[in-house]
């Protein structure tokens, strides 16, 4: 700190508004496993307009260290009407969101009584010894003069999070990629920006992408078009038709060099309600041409006809590659129970082709799940009871623009805490999956239009900013935002209280999270505070350091 520039070192939990005075808890020590990713943030606030700072970082883990200024990103719908007040703010303005690398020639720009952060990231890779670790972070003026420094002191524990268990999908949008890049739908630079997107979501804990067989029917106006990403291409002479797979075979290599898992197969029916059929294109006597669409009866002689014929042959396709215990297919996304008689009669049909292999769906109706209508249902979190009371496994759950009420969410405007408690209510129920429809979405609602992520951050005034998108487009990939990080945070979290279960059990676990609690931990009930939390991740770190040294 000086008297130019004032600084505090804060955990990733807090938000630093512009406007706002940087008032929670300093952070001087903190510790991580030798294979987790750890963050941290020192917020700044200058009395006058300074250009060209320079950033640097003194550290026998400098290798491993990179510092990212938070950036701040509009919100004219940071809440809606009905949500709870556990929240930052309820106004609109400028939230702290995007992670910026900061440019080498231009430095840091400092403004005038304003606050703003700096996000360092530790990403320890299992080769760094076990110890404490000074960090120091200094900012530097033009002239080469010191104006303030920050130090904290990482201890590096001497054991590893065990590997991700947790099955975890961010919906990829491909569409939106080559649109908001003005590329050519699989030309060799959306290959590419693909390539860069996935390895991004994978070093963040997706382990499952959505795969386009055919242009996913997702948030898509009724009788409206996406643009088409369709993986599979088809041939049609008469009601025959012949498939080709060389770019869902692409997809597959390029996905699974990255580290990707598990493969969701587009949904093979309209979203609520599934009535109709996703947007299908083929060559038709040298036409390429739309043949199925909203037009086409989901039930329709024609549609299983094809569905027959495809599902055949795709099958063959995952057998030929190894991918039969990496392979989830979708019906229809969100049927409501008006739908129930619908979702029974295309949940028979695709159960009959796609026998061996689990179809999951976004669902938070549990009567669609007690009539047999799915065997791997993916309820809200905030309609997730039912199915934990009848212990239905293996257990998913998913959130998004309704999960507004009590349930952890990661809109702009909701504590960073909310964000990252999910990791812990999904370890205590023994969750299998976590989905979410938002890596990339960049349009409005119902895909009318394209949006400007950096300015337009509801999807068209339509969800609460922090909905839609985790990532934002950079020039050559994908700029990360806190939302991301912290969600990671509870991944990693999660993992770490697998760790300390191989030694204590899961009764003791869950007994340790719980012991100074009013009421158990639920997904509605569970502590506010990121003191709390912070806290409970290092009594957690520490009783694993004790049980790894023996």
């Amino acid at each position: 700190m000086s008297n130019l520039l004032k600084t505090v070192v804060i955990s990733s939990l807090s938000k630093v508004f512009a406007d706002e005075e940087a008032i929670d808890p300093l952070l001087k020590k903190a510790s991580a496993f030798s294979n987790e990713t750890y963050a941290y943030q020192i917020a700044y606030r200058s009395p006058s307009l300074m250009k060209a700072v320079r950033v640097s970082v003194r550290s026998e883990l400098a290798e491993a260290i990179s510092v990212r200024t938070v950036g701040l990103a509009p919100s004219e719908l940071p809440w809606m009407h009905d949500a709870d007040r556990h929240v930052l703010r309820t106004t609109p303005g400028l939230y702290p969101d995007p992670l910026y690398p900061i440019d080498e020639q231009e430095g840091l720009t400092l403004f005038p009584g304003q606050w703003r952060a700096l996000w360092v990231t530790v990403s320890l890779d299992g080769s760094q010894a076990a110890g404490q670790y000074e960090i120091e972070v200094q900012f530097d003026n033009e002239q080469g003069e010191c104006l303030a420094s920050e130090k904290m002191v990482l201890e590096i524990i001497g054991a590893k999070l065990p590997e991700q268990k947790l099955i975890h999908t961010e919906w990829f949008h491909t569409d939106c990629l080559a649109v908001q890049y003005g590329v050519e739908v699989f030309s060799e630079r959306h290959w590419e920006l693909i390539d860069r997107y996935v390895d991004t979501a994978v070093r963040h804990g997706v382990n499952m992408i959505l795969t386009p067989v055919f242009t996913p029917p997702l948030d898509t106006a009724v009788g409206g078009e996406r643009p088409t990403v369709q993986l599979v291409d088809v041939e049609q002479t008469g009601s025959s038709y012949r498939f080709g797979f060389d770019k869902l075979r692409r997809w597959v290599e390029l996905c699974s060099k990255r580290g990707i898992r598990y493969f969701e197969f587009s949904h093979l029916f309209t979203q609520w309600g599934a009535k109709h059929a996703p947007k299908i294109m083929a060559d038709v006597d040298g036409e390429y041409k739309r043949i199925f669409g909203w037009d086409t009866d989901a039930n329709g002689e024609a549609y299983r006809g094809f569905l027959e014929q495809f599902l055949r042959e795709l099958v063959g396709f995952i057998r030929d590659n190894g991918l039969e215990q990496r392979s989830f297919f979708h019906n229809s996304d969100e049927p409501r129970m008006a739908d129930m008689e619908q979702y029974r009669k295309i949940s028979e049909f695709t159960r009959k082709h796609l026998q061996g292999f689990p179809i999951i769906d976004a669902l938070s109706d549990y009567a669609f799940y007690e009539k047999g209508l799915v065997e791997r249902p993916i309820p809200a979190s905030n309609h997730i009871e039912p199915f934990i009371e009848n212990g239905v496994k293996p257990l998913w759950t998913y959130y998004c623009v309704s999960q507004r009420n009590l349930v952890s969410n990661r809109f702009f405007n909701m504590p960073s805490a909310r964000n990252r408690i999910i990791g812990m209510q999904l370890y205590k129920f023994d969750a299998e999956g976590f989905l979410h429809w938002g890596y990339n979405f960049w349009f409005s609602q119902y895909s009318r239009k394209p949006i400007n992520p950096f300015v337009n951050t509801d999807a068209n005034h339509s969800f609460p900013s922090g909905d839609a998108f985790l990532v934002y487009p950079g020039e050559e990939g994908p700029i990360e935002s806190i939302r991301m990080e912290v969600f990671y945070e509870a991944l990693q979290d999660l993992r770490a209280l697998q760790l300390l279960e191989s030694y204590i059990g899961k009764e003791r676990v869950v007994a340790l999270l719980e012991e100074d609690l009013e009421q158990p931990i639920t997904f509605s009930e569970y502590p506010r505070s990121a003191e709390w939390l912070l806290a409970k991740r290092e009594q957690l770190n520490r009783l694993i350091a004790q049980h790894a040294q023996g």
